[in-house]
């Protein structure tokens, strides 16, 4: 158990751990601690926004659900927005079991949450993940490297271990959220508080006009998007279309062949021409804005 951080505290924490930063009017005494005390804190806990306009949202909430959301909004881009600071309504009543494991700093039980009995919000920092939820919308590295960032931030802060970094479905059968591996981000976690703090990472520039990268996620089986179209065509402009037919928006081998091509082009060879886009050479192609769908 921890007393919080002052506010300022946790931002020159953030900002010491290589998190980009980016502070909302007010958010140093926008809290729910007129419900009720924040504190004495535990661990962190992460959640997906399951919407867009996500840093509105959070900062004001919804109809039978006042704002702040949360304390931080991780965005695609790996910006952190604070929108709050103190006891916010992002995490409800949670299981027992749960709540024992962060408090004592050890595994999580597993398998289905226990029934709803602490209330979460008195007792983590909550940060929110810009995401759908929808299994097919992406968690670009940039966004992956900040929740990272932003969990070691706090639990190097406090002295504590990723044990203390649990998932909304882990504390709770009502929700589902954040929609990748907990373990895997713990095991992120870990190794980052096993070194020292490093640099702010540079943000991602992308002229405008082009497509960001979107993360090595998004190129998966069955994926579907206009965005596959646009690299396609791209790619053929560049000499290194491999379509017998197309390009069109599903990703297919044809488009991994394509963008083998492309990445021979540019002097790679081996496991680093696997056809599989990087940050680096989806960069340098050039990709035109396309409306993203799933």
């Amino acid at each position: 158990m921890a007393t919080p951080l002052s506010a300022d505290a946790f931002a020159r924490a953030l900002r010491a751990e290589g998190v980009r930063v980016v502070e909302h009017g007010g958010w140093r005494t926008r809290n729910r601690n007129h419900m009720g005390p924040w504190g004495p804190v535990n661990g962190v806990m992460l959640h997906h926004t399951a919407g867009r306009d996500s840093v509105a949202l959070c900062r004001n909430g919804m109809t039978g659900l006042p704002g702040p959301l949360c304390i931080g909004v991780i965005a695609k881009d790996g910006s952190v927005h604070l929108v709050g600071y103190g006891r916010t309504n992002h995490a409800g009543r949670g299981s027992r079991a749960a709540y024992e494991a962060v408090r004592k700093e050890s595994a999580q039980p597993g398998g289905r949450p226990g029934p709803d009995a602490v209330d979460g919000n008195v007792h983590f920092y909550g940060f929110e993940i810009e995401n759908l939820g929808n299994g097919r919308d992406p968690y670009p590295d940039a966004q992956l490297d900040a929740v990272e960032r932003v969990a070691t931030a706090v639990c190097r802060a406090h002295d504590w271990s990723s044990a203390s970094v649990i998932g909304h479905k882990e504390w709770t059968i009502r929700k589902i959220d954040p929609s990748f591996s907990m373990a895997a981000m713990r095991t992120r976690v870990t190794r980052r508080l096993g070194g020292r703090p490093t640099p702010p990472a540079p943000p991602a520039h992308t002229p405008d006009g082009y497509e960001p990268f979107p993360g090595a996620a998004f190129f998966a089986a069955g994926r579907r998007s206009p965005l596959v179209t646009a690299m396609g065509r791209r790619l053929a402009a560049e000499g290194c279309g491999r379509y017998a037919v197309g390009p069109g928006p599903q990703w297919s081998d044809a488009d991994r062949a394509s963008y083998a091509a492309w990445q021979r082009k540019l002097g790679y060879s081996g496991a680093d021409a696997d056809g599989l886009p990087g940050r680096a050479s989806w960069d340098r192609l050039r990709v035109p804005r396309a409306t993203r769908t799933a």
